[in-house]
């Protein structure tokens, strides 16, 4: 098919509007268009198909036998264009909204809140998808992406939602040797960190600190890292809800937490995308955000 050989769409729904309603007035006013802007398209869509469509049958308007095979092909077509419209976003209504996050997210803030969300609305469904990896929404179909850092990401919305509320943790045996937010004794210590984690990475470089020139062990999951910190073994970077049980308990000791800073964690959607079910998730997280 080659569309530079099919007239224009607007002048054959003119058309197919005017036929089916019998007349340019009716057609007018179902496109909320004028009388002469119909009479226009049906005019260029005759000279273009070097065909009458249309003529005049008393007070109305009447229908050429060239008139009638178009504009039973064009209510064809139109009808499976509608139907497939139709199908698309029954599926789009049935389909989980795909969210991506970091990790540390996930663990630390959505889980814990998340089933008041599915108690609250059970007809939405959400497939959440925790990694690493910085994911291109619209290539990888993901409708909101929750990202830590300082924002101004290129071709999304973004928005401020809640801090990180991080704290340096460490056993008390540890954090005894270490002046409470002295970041400068914090740079001898040992660190237990999960590679790839973005949070302790931007945080470090912040505070002015270089993993690369510290005592920096690595696990291949934050639970690994947590459990080490516990152990003994090192000082690690946590979100405050994940260790507040081991700071009430003094399993932990924090030596050292984020004040006011620009990191934080920010929702990014598509522009012009949230409506509907997505909007409904985004108010909710604003909601719990603000009582963080």
């Amino acid at each position: 098919m080659e569309w530079r050989d099919i007239p224009s769409l607007s002048a054959l729904r003119a058309f197919e509007a005017m036929a089916r309603l019998g007349g340019f007035s009716s057609a007018a006013r179902e496109l909320n268009v004028t009388h002469a802007a119909i009479a226009q398209h049906v005019r260029g869509l005759e000279a273009d198909l070097a065909q009458t469509l249309v003529i005049r049958e008393g007070r109305g308007m009447g229908l050429t036998e060239a008139g009638r095979i178009l504009a039973a092909a064009l209510q064809d077509g139109f009808a499976e264009i509608a139907n497939g419209v139709a199908a698309t976003r029954e599926l789009g209504a049935d389909r989980p909204l795909q969210i991506a996050m970091t990790p540390s997210f996930a663990e630390n803030w959505i889980m814990p809140r998340i089933g008041a969300f599915w108690a609250d609305h059970p007809e939405i469904k959400l497939a959440l998808v925790p990694g690493y990896p910085l994911v291109d929404m619209k290539r990888d179909g993901f409708d909101l992406a929750i990202r830590y850092g300082r924002g101004g990401w290129d071709g999304v919305d973004a928005e401020y939602l809640v801090s990180a509320g991080n704290v340096v943790v460490g056993t008390p045996e540890l954090a005894a040797r270490v002046p409470k937010g002295d970041i400068a004794a914090l740079q001898k210590q040992v660190w237990l960190q999960e590679p790839g984690r973005q949070e302790p990475q931007l945080w470090a470089a912040e505070q002015g600190l270089d993993f690369s020139k510290m005592d920096v062990r690595d696990f291949n999951m934050n639970t690994m890292v947590l459990a080490a910190t516990r152990a003994g073994y090192g000082f690690s970077l946590q979100g405050r809800a994940l260790v507040s049980s081991d700071l009430k308990e003094g399993r932990l000791v924090s030596v050292f937490e984020q004040g006011q800073s620009t990191l934080a964690y920010y929702m990014l959607t598509r522009r012009g995308t949230v409506k509907g079910k997505l909007k409904v998730f985004v108010d909710w997280l604003r909601a719990n955000a603000s009582d963080t």
